[in-house]
């Protein structure tokens, strides 16, 4: 029986121990945490990750949980329009998905031959050519077939393969909350939609309808704000009151959804990326390899979305080409499958983020002034690559 040891229990972790256990690897799955636990925010995903997971056989437990998203159009500030709502077909659209939700639908896809070991945090990795693949901890080492690096952003085993591979700030901080709907204000329009100023985005969604029992079953609003400049250290408390203060007087529904918002809500985060993306996703060692996943190989500013879905495609694909080639063949396919497509998605986030972060009178008149026309064409390049992406066959 073919093993795997996966370092990390986010998303990408869960889906590729579930693929691979479905496939007949028995898996190892270490993560740092006492115990796996989600943000209480929700996930946007664009039909490459809905594909993704699909292809992964979690379709239908994402049908009963995921709610789409139509065209809200992008506002500035003032209520003014930059880019009208317009009609896009329906295989183009996102869905949102609580991540509660999500990630009890892929804790459920684990089965039996997943070994799920909490309180392990990762310290050293092995890939060299004469020896099987192995991480340690200091006090044991977990060795197996195939090791996937899926520890995030921070990832211990990337630094100590990809060195030349660094952490940096985007410039720029995040907040997420979801408002259940025993709280969430009565809006008469559609809560969808992006509002950009100077430095400054907010974007909200509907996680399915008020009071059904379908789409979801923590349904609400969800609210993502970003922010130039570094993490806030106030207390959530501090945060919520300055979120207030910053976004204030901006059309519907952000004052309303703000003021329905609890410090308990917030999640926030520093926006970081990887600059430049590791020379290689997988690495061959004995008759194995180690290959990055997720935020691991490609971790990026949120600003198209495709954090999660990236996370999600790695794991399809890695779980295809084991199934097709023997190890270490495979670790190189999916090198040449998944760097290629990172880098291309990682570059339009990057121009994207380009656009949000535009700050000064003459700037931001510079950037309306031209977003009716920029925005249209940046976020179809994206969709398009998005809605391009299929499993390998």
């Amino acid at each position: 029986m073919r093993t795997a040891v996966v370092v990390g229990g986010g998303l990408g972790g869960l889906a590729v121990s579930g693929a691979l256990a479905r496939s007949g690897w028995q898996v190892t799955l270490l993560e740092r945490a006492d115990r796996i636990r989600p943000e209480p925010a929700a996930v946007v995903l664009w039909p490459n990750g809905v594909r993704a997971l699909r292809a992964l056989g979690l379709g239908a437990g994402l049908d009963a949980i995921a709610t789409t998203l139509s065209d809200g159009g992008v506002r500035r500030p003032d209520g003014h329009w930059l880019v009208q709502p317009r009609p896009t077909p329906a295989e183009r659209l996102p869905v949102v998905v609580h991540r509660e939700d999500l990630h009890d639908a892929l804790i459920a896809g684990l089965g039996e031959r997943v070994e799920l070991r909490t309180g392990v945090t990762v310290r050293t990795v092995r890939a060299a050519a004469g020896e099987r693949p192995a991480v340690g901890d200091g006090r044991h080492t977990y060795e197996a077939d195939l090791v996937v690096a899926a520890d995030g952003t921070d990832s211990v085993i990337r630094r100590q393969l990809a060195p030349a591979s660094g952490v940096v700030s985007s410039g720029c901080a995040a907040w997420r909350a979801v408002i259940p709907w025993y709280r969430a204000p009565s809006l008469p329009d559609a809560v969808g939609g992006e509002i950009l100023g100077a430095g400054y985005r907010f974007v909200s969604a509907s996680l399915g309808e008020r009071g059904s029992s379908g789409a979801s079953s923590r349904g609400g609003i969800y609210w993502m704000a970003t922010a130039a400049g570094a993490a806030r250290p106030e207390p959530p408390e501090t945060q919520l009151a300055l979120l207030r203060r910053w976004y204030a007087g901006w059309p519907a529904p952000v004052d309303e959804l703000l003021a329905a918002t609890e410090p308990g809500d917030l999640v926030q985060r520093e926006i970081r990326e990887l600059r430049p993306l590791p020379r290689t996703f997988g690495f061959p060692a004995g008759p194995g390899g180690v290959v990055l996943l997720g935020d691991a190989a490609h971790a990026m500013p949120p600003h198209l979305g495709q954090g999660a879905c990236l996370a999600f495609e790695d794991a399809a694909t890695l779980a295809v080409l084991l199934r097709e080639s023997t190890l270490p063949d495979a670790v190189l396919a999916y090198d040449r499958a998944r760097r290629p497509r990172a880098a291309a998605v990682v570059r339009q986030t990057r121009r994207m983020s380009a656009v949000l972060r535009t700050r000064g009178r003459l700037a931001l008149r510079a950037r309306d002034a031209a977003l009716g026309t920029i925005t249209p064409r940046l976020l179809g390049t994206a969709a398009t690559i998005a809605a391009q992406w299929r499993p390998p066959t």
